[in-house]
């Protein structure tokens, strides 16, 4: 008999104003994988951080393994065994590993002089760190390790309070496809040992890997639950935004024109020793594709003038044009979206209409002086012309979701002049309502004649957006596959150094 650990019943949330969560059930099995998606504003976070013990819901219960709480505290939750793996990961690179698994849990000794016992904390999480087969002691820095391995880390803690639910939310958002095939090899050992997981993703390809079954959340409700056998893109994708999407990937109105950007034996920091030649037509997405450290980003950050350029050239319609500074980019129309709008594309304390202006703010400027009225003028054209979801071009960009934070990114470029654009990650950490919307815009600056380069490692992305796709391996270009020939077979071999193989040799 299946036995229920966790039940939320009728949960409900209202701030002023908003109702944040309306009546939301769901259930939770020992042993289970659930998939919690929907898209950005869905209800999620809310309702995670009511089972979590930091926010009160307005009603409803909450009731784990037979015990009914009307609210949780987070010492409850954490006496219940309920932990979080965030996307944004809670720990001090300056302490090792044991240290952060242990951090307000200290092990003690020295009677009154409560002196921490490093020792014995570091004894019990080497067993820890065994089973998830970390490659990595109790006494490394977490300063020293990657992405993925500071993910081990939390997860380390997770069991090390005797977690019966782990909450992972976007855990897969920075790891390469190799981490996160670990990942989900973890995530099933942790369900052999009767621990539940609820998994929270925009990547719909890792839910129907890993989920047992699937709750669906739109505009607070749950609207929806699909079991192990109904699992399907379609089928998420039609609960989530309450409508069919035929067409994720917007087709181009155009065949590519002359023209265009050609990047000559460019050499990059990253990889100085490589030569990286590319090109990409007026009127054409092309995917970007390669392992991490593959040298892709390098080849943005180079294209836009961050990082100096070594040797070889940039053309533009056949004309060299001189890089050595982002100033130079913009004046000959090249501009980078980057992976990491909060970090790189925005600044977040700032309203929408002064980020929409900040790149080209000398155009509304007169005596030196910013002409208030023309910068809210473009910054409302842009909000308009991009569906940004906000209530005033006054809002700052901080309180804004992913996909709108990278729609003000957008809207700085397109509100001058672009020739060429790189666009790196556009669409990480957004709900695929908003991805579908990204990738409309980006085929209309397509089809208006922008020539788009569109680094990501999003597989489906890649072969779905793209009109052609270039590999990088090892800091230069290993191939470049036409539109009848994307698969992720022949970009994972190029991706690996291998060349394409034909049909036939494939198949024999």
């Amino acid at each position: 008999m299946v036995e229920t650990l966790l039940e939320l019943a009728g949960i409900g949330k209202t701030y002023p104003g908003v109702r944040a969560l309306d009546n939301v059930s769901l259930r939770l099995h020992r042993g289970e994988v659930l998939g919690l998606i929907g898209e950005n504003g869905a209800g999620k976070s809310t309702l995670m951080r009511v089972l979590g013990g930091v926010i009160e819901p307005s009603e409803g219960v909450i009731r784990i393994a037979g015990t009914e709480y009307a609210r949780m505290t987070v010492g409850e939750a954490t006496r219940a065994g309920i932990a979080f793996v965030h996307q944004e990961l809670n720990l001090f690179e300056n302490l090792d590993v044991a240290a952060n698994v242990f951090i307000g849990r200290e092990k003690l000794t020295g009677g009154p002089l409560k002196l921490v016992d490093s020792a014995q904390m570091r004894a019990g999480v080497t067993p820890l760190l065994a089973r998830l087969g970390a490659d990595f002691t109790p006494d490394t820095l977490v300063g020293d390790l990657s992405i993925a391995q500071r993910q081990m880390v939390e997860i380390a803690k997770a069991l090390s309070i005797d977690a019966r639910i782990i909450i992972m939310d976007e855990p897969t958002s920075s790891l390469t496809i190799s981490e996160t095939e670990r990942l989900l090899e973890v995530i099933a050992d942790l369900k052999t040992h009767g621990i539940s997981v609820i998994y929270i993703s925009h990547r719909l390809g890792e839910i129907m890997s890993c989920a047992d079954r699937v709750v669906v959340l739109r505009d607070g409700r749950t609207v929806g639950e699909l079991a192990r056998h109904e699992l399907s893109h379609v089928a998420m994708i039609r609960l989530m935004i309450g409508r069919d999407l035929k067409a994720l990937y917007t087709p181009p109105k155009r065949p590519p024109q002359p023209g265009g950007c050609n990047i000559v034996d460019l050499v990059t920091t990253a990889f100085p020793d490589r030569h990286i030649n590319l090109s990409v037509r007026r009127g054409e997405i092309l995917g970007l594709a390669g392992l991490v450290g593959a040298g892709r980003t390098s080849l943005a950050r180079t294209a836009f003038g961050i990082d100096p350029l070594l040797g070889g050239e940039i053309r533009i319609d056949d004309v060299p044009v001189g890089v050595a500074s982002p100033r130079d980019a913009i004046e000959q129309g090249i501009y980078l979206v980057p992976e990491d709008r909060k970090k790189s594309g925005l600044v977040l304390e700032l309203p929408i209409r002064e980020n929409v202006t900040l790149a080209s703010l000398l155009n509304y400027a007169r005596m030196w002086l910013v002409d208030g009225a023309a910068e809210r003028k473009a910054a409302n054209e842009q909000a308009r012309r991009l569906s940004i979801k906000a209530p005033s071009v006054d809002i700052e960009a901080v309180a804004l979701s992913g996909g709108n934070q990278q729609k003000i990114v957008l809207g700085k470029w397109l509100s001058m002049q672009p020739r060429v654009m790189f666009f790196d990650e556009p669409t990480r950490g957004i709900d695929v309502g908003a991805k579908s919307e990204i990738y409309a815009l980006m085929r209309d600056l397509a089809d208006r004649g922008v020539a788009i380069v569109m680094i990501s490692s999003d597989m489906e992305e890649v072969i779905g957006v793209s009109d052609r796709v270039a590999v990088m391996h090892e800091g230069a270009v290993s191939g470049v596959l036409e539109r009848d020939q994307l698969s992720e077979y022949n970009v994972l071999r190029l991706a690996m150094g291998q060349a394409v193989q034909t049909t036939e040799v494939a198949a024999s």
